[in-house]
Parts: C-alpha cells; structure tokens; sequence
C-alpha cells in the first residue's frame, strides 16, 4: 500500500495545478497556446479557457497573447507565471515526501 495524492492551489475555482503548470511551461517553451495544446492532446478551446481562467484569477496576468500578423500570434508567460510554477514545484516536492513519509508509517 501507498498513499496517493495531487495538490492545487486555489484562488475562487482551481487556479494551479500540475495540468496547469505543464500548459504554463509549454507555452513558455513553444511560445504558443495552441502547440502547447496540441503537445498535451488538448484542444486549444480547452488550453484558451484554461490559461483564461488562471488569468482572471490572478491579481496579475500570467499568460501575455498577441494576435497574429506577418509572423503570425504568440504567447509567454510572466514573471508571475514563472514564480508560480517554482512555487508550486516546490510545495509539490513537499507534499511528494509527506506522502512517502506517511507511506512509511504505514508499513510499520
């Protein structure tokens, strides 16, 4: 036996979790929503609520969008975003040695 678990953080709905973080990050790698989306099987319908949804509920935008043109559109995210993401990894890696310790106890 093992425990098990996933963590989000959350402002009015769920603002970030490890779905989110990943969306964050490739859209920082790809520069784009949409082949972030298409990295994650995800529509980009879905990736655009998604990166909408944790911009309405952060006090400061997190994805910044620019509509196309000769070069065409693009996305990055903001220093917000990225100090989001180093959070959550860090209370991810937290909450990864509490299950493990807990998993521990169990056996005992």
């Amino acid at each position: 036996m093992k425990l098990n678990g996933r963590i989000w953080i959350e402002e009015s709905d769920k603002f970030i979790g490890i779905g989110r973080v990943e969306l964050l990050e490739l859209i920082k790698k790809t520069g784009s929503i949409n082949k972030a989306a298409q990295t994650m099987n995800m529509s980009y319908k879905k990736a655009w609520g998604l990166v909408n949804s944790m911009n309405e509920q952060s006090s400061k935008p997190l994805v910044l969008t620019q509509t196309g043109g000769e070069k065409g559109g693009g996305a990055t995210i903001t220093d917000e975003a990225q100090r989001l993401i180093d959070a959550y990894k860090e209370i991810q890696e937290r909450f990864k040695k509490f299950l493990s310790d807990e998993t521990s106890k169990l056996h005992r």
